[in-house]
């Protein structure tokens, strides 16, 4: 574990060469088996200096768990941490991000998280609540992580779409 997470931070460092351009770090274990990216960072994201901070990031890990495909430890992101950088930067920088830390299950929680998301791995687009294999990785996009924590009939659309990736006893 400890090569592969050395290797996977060295890749994470060369994904955002300029630190100073993204006030906002991605968090969590860089190798976990699961990953969430968020859009644009909050504000609470901007204060910790990292992505997911607070309730968010609370939100992420208790859904993973429920759904039990956290393992205990997720990577966290931001596909726009910096408002300056192009879509096409975005795409390659979540990319590296993805490839550097290679989760099974990558989820987009909001709309601009699974534009970014498609982007990078040349997909079309992600529908909300519809997991998509690609690469040897899932793909999932869901409808407003972050606003279902004020919303509960979001909530439930949230909790629907995230219970597709749920482990199947067969």
């Amino acid at each position: 574990r400890a090569l592969y997470e050395a290797r996977a931070l060295i890749e994470l460092d060369a994904a955002d060469p300029s630190p100073a351009a993204s006030a906002v770090r991605w968090s969590g274990d860089p190798v976990a088996r699961v990953a969430f990216v968020k859009g644009v960072p909050s504000e609470a994201d901007r204060t910790d200096g990292s992505a997911f901070a607070g309730p968010y990031g609370e939100a992420a890990a208790k859904a993973a768990a429920a759904l039990g495909i956290g393992d205990g430890g997720l990577f966290l992101t931001c596909s726009r941490p910096d408002a300056a950088a192009s879509a096409g930067e975005r795409a390659e920088r979540l990319g590296l991000q993805i490839e550097a830390v290679d989760p099974a299950i990558v989820v987009a929680t909001d709309a601009e998280a699974a534009a970014d998301l498609a982007a990078a791995y040349g997909l079309a687009a992600l529908r909300p609540g519809t997991p998509v294999a690609h690469l040897g990785r899932t793909l999932l996009a869901v409808d407003g992580l972050e606003a279902s924590l004020a919303d509960e009939a979001r909530k439930r659309r949230v909790w629907a779409q995230l219970k597709t990736l749920a482990p199947r006893a067969d």
